[in-house]
């Protein structure tokens, strides 16, 4: 077609450089926090705040940050953010505090928020209905090996350089990511319309109120103390946020998108597989190191069949997409996802890594399959105009899933390994496998006891995901439509695509 951009495959490079530089710093750090609370002499609150400072901004600012793209021009607000997070890189290289550290990690939150709805707009904005599962596929895999690939990069830097290298490496990438932006990528914007900053300070306290809240749930309760008043005004500012989105008449979010089916559908089941997906790394990831002895570099590298097998799932699902429709491949992918969670449910202190290794291929295909089309299914219902704050709405639900998966499930994993822990057992040793493995000082019978005691847990664990994730296939199966049985009337076709 002679209206696509002939630059656009160059432009999805630029995207998935950008994409990228989020995905490796987060998974890296976590890499990386017992060295730098060694060096820097981080409590387990500042450990903690070193974590959460980036969710919290990064949640908390992504639907303004999308408004601001619609408005201002996507490419220029995606450099903006990758000129602040590559600044704020660089500065962590010199952080000696924690709170230096935290105070870098906010920086990179905001940079991240202006970063990611941008992506995802100008993906949809430059790539038409034909092309966009493929550009789809290959942005998604870029992420899938940043997210596996990034741990072992983290454990061979810090293996051969102190943890100030983690935040380094991304300098270069975004310098990369900024210049091709300039150099291949076409500005794109909405057309102008009042601002709305009622909307934007409503949403901004909202999300990191919620945010907030469900961070703290493992320390504090739900409803526990200061938890109680951050869940109101969390309810509170995003019911004001409804409510004065919906009276305005130059609303910052169209939250009549939601009248969409797959949007909506889309949205939500995206939700719930976070929701599953939450701890997954973290659960694994200490499995393998305090399970099974390996080391950070060999953990990272035992996430390969994930990666690899996510790969072939999107060349796959990108093929099949025109002809099988994003409703089928979201129930097949999901399908393969929650039946790796229940596979992972049989394992045991004595299982190894052969039935994980099965179960990371199966979750890799699946979501190879699925999520490339839920996104791409609910992406093309939001008109052009509304393309940046429309994957915002996107980014937050499902950031929302994530931190709420990763608060449960992390919640659920301590308070069953304590409980199946030996009573006569050490306080210290019922609190962490990690702590069990410090205080069992030789003690063979007490390894063994955490050990079990860490597996059980890790079951109860991913039967949630599981359950979880069928009831995102249910939700998907029941809600969505394919493309072709939506009238064409309904994606506002008055909005012209400002790319």
């Amino acid at each position: 077609m002679e209206s696509r951009n002939p630059r656009r495959w160059w432009i999805l490079v630029v995207l998935c450089l950008s994409t990228l530089v989020l995905v490796v710093d987060n998974m890296a750090l976590t890499v990386a926090v017992p060295a730098m609370i060694e060096d820097i002499g981080a409590s387990a609150q500042d450990t903690q705040w070193i974590l959460d400072s980036y969710i919290l901004v990064f949640a908390g600012l992504l639907l303004t940050s999308g408004s601001l793209g619609d408005r201002f021009g996507r490419r220029r607000i995606m450099v903006l953010g990758l000129l602040l997070f590559g600044a704020a890189s660089l500065a962590a290289t010199f952080c000696t505090t924690p709170g230096e550290v935290i105070a870098v990690r906010t920086a990179m939150g905001v940079g991240g928020a202006l970063i990611m709805p941008s992506t995802l707009s100008i993906l949809i904005t430059v790539f038409d209905e034909d092309e966009r599962p493929k550009a789809m596929a290959a942005w998604g895999s870029v992420s899938m090996l940043g997210l596996v690939g990034s741990p072992v990069l983290g454990g061979v830097l810090i293996d051969h350089f102190s943890w100030h290298s983690i935040f380094f490496i991304n300098v270069p990438v975004v310098v990369l990511a900024v210049v091709a932006a300039l150099t291949l990528m076409p500005e794109s914007r909405a057309p102008w319309q009042k601002p709305d900053p009622l909307g934007a300070v409503l949403s901004a306290a909202g999300m990191t109120a919620l945010v907030w809240w469900i961070i703290e749930i493992p320390q504090h309760g739900a409803f526990g103390g200061r938890s109680t008043v951050t869940l109101a005004v969390a309810v509170l500012a995003l019911a004001g946020f409804v409510v004065w989105e919906n009276v305005t008449p130059a609303p910052m979010v169209p939250l009549v998108l939601f009248k969409h089916r797959n949007f909506s559908g889309g949205s939500l089941s995206l939700a719930l597989v976070q929701i599953g997906n939450g701890g997954l790394l973290l659960v694994l990831t200490q499995y393998l190191q305090s399970v099974l002895g390996y080391s950070p570099v060999k953990a990272g590298l035992a996430f390969t069949p994930l990666a690899v097998a996510a790969l072939v799932g999107n060349g796959v699902g990108a093929k099949l997409a025109p002809k099988a429709g994003h409703r089928h491949l979201i129930l097949a992918g999901m399908a393969l996802m929650a039946g790796s969670f229940a596979l992972l449910t049989t394992v045991s202190a004595d299982s190894g890594f052969a039935v994980p290794a099965v179960a990371l291929g199966l979750l890799g295909l699946g979501a190879g399959l699925a999520m490339p089309a839920a996104v791409g299914a609910l992406m093309g219902t939001i008109p052009a105009d509304k393309a940046g704050v429309g994957s915002a709405l996107n980014d937050t639900i499902q950031q929302a899933g994530t931190a709420l998966g990763i608060a449960i499930l992390g919640s659920l994993l301590t308070s069953t390994f304590a409980r199946e822990m030996p009573a006569g057992a050490p306080e210290q040793a019922k609190q962490s496998i990690a702590g069990a493995l410090s205080a069992a000082q030789g003690d063979a019978g007490l390894v063994r006891a955490a050990r079990e005691a860490f597996t059980a847990s890790m079951s109860t664990t991913f039967t949630i995901s599981a359950i979880g994730v069928l009831a995102a296939a249910l939700l998907a199966t029941v809600v969505m439509r394919d493309r072709k049985a939506e009238p064409v009337a309904e994606t506002e076709p008055e909005h012209v695509p400002a790319a």
